[in-house]
């Protein structure tokens, strides 16, 4: 056993720095505590994206003072295990020019606490990563669809185009007669290829992990209410890789000041 003198004198340290450890600052206490705060609400957040949403905040701080205080209170997100898949041949899934150019839609499916069903239509834009709006609804057909689709557009404006698969509500007579009334393309994915609808399957997993799992549905009404409220927050606070780390909705909003 060293003496304490001879031990701090081999690795250079003092002796009152040893025994007195450094406290923390005012500043370095609040930020260590909105950190933890974050990653509490959003779990599935690792520290890029809570530095991402601290800036958009307008914390001015360095990234690797994050991931220190980040790591420190062990808030890590644990990765999940890919399911093994077999090897398939991927289409090119092109990028659009602009915003409202190709919409991507789909149905996620979850149950209220009660066991009945629960449908939602995610619409999503292939350019801006913007959810355009979520219906939800115990049973959404063909005729659904274009409703809430004619709605978004007289918001937004008609898109060029909308990607879907082969989907019984997707190949309806009522469907198919409203695109055609617009002029839409309907770019249709082939059976059993997912990933040539990639973009809204990214935006249905970030669904799923920060929304439906998340909560737990009494009523019709709250669903709708809670989930609104997510994709208000997932287009407005919500940092997006893709769209250079900050909120879908800004980054839209620069490519139509950018034209």
């Amino acid at each position: 056993m060293l003496s304490e003198r001879r031990a701090c004198r081999l690795v250079g340290l003092s002796r009152s720095s040893w025994r007195d450890t450094p406290q923390d600052s005012h500043q370095t206490a609040e930020l260590r505590e909105r950190i933890k705060v974050i990653a509490h609400q959003r779990r599935r957040f690792g520290y890029r994206r809570i530095h991402d949403l601290l800036r958009f905040q307008g914390v001015t701080v360095n990234h690797k003072r994050i991931y220190r205080l980040y790591t420190e209170q062990k808030l890590g997100v644990k990765r999940r295990k890919k399911a093994k898949r077999p090897v398939t041949e991927r289409a090119e899934l092109l990028v659009p020019d602009a915003p409202n150019q190709v919409w991507s839609i789909d149905f996620v499916m979850d149950s209220l606490a009660n066991g009945r069903k629960l449908k939602c239509l995610t619409i999503a834009d292939d350019k801006t990563h913007e959810c355009v709006d979520i219906a939800v609804d115990h049973g959404i057909g063909g005729l659904y669809v274009t409703r809430v689709l004619e709605q978004a557009a007289r918001f937004r404006g008609f898109p060029k185009a909308i990607r879907t698969d082969g989907g019984p509500e997707f190949t309806s007579r009522a469907f198919m007669a409203w695109m055609h009334t617009h002029g839409i393309e309907h770019l249709l994915i082939q059976p059993g290829k997912p990933t040539q609808n990639a973009y809204i399957e990214s935006f249905n997993g970030k669904f799923r992990d920060e929304c439906l799992n998340e909560q737990w549905f009494e009523t019709l009404a709250q669903a709708r209410k809670t989930i609104a409220l997510w994709r208000q927050d997932y287009n407005e606070v919500r940092p997006h890789s893709s769209c250079g780390r900050i909120p879908p909705a800004i980054y839209a909003q620069k490519l139509r000041h950018a034209k």
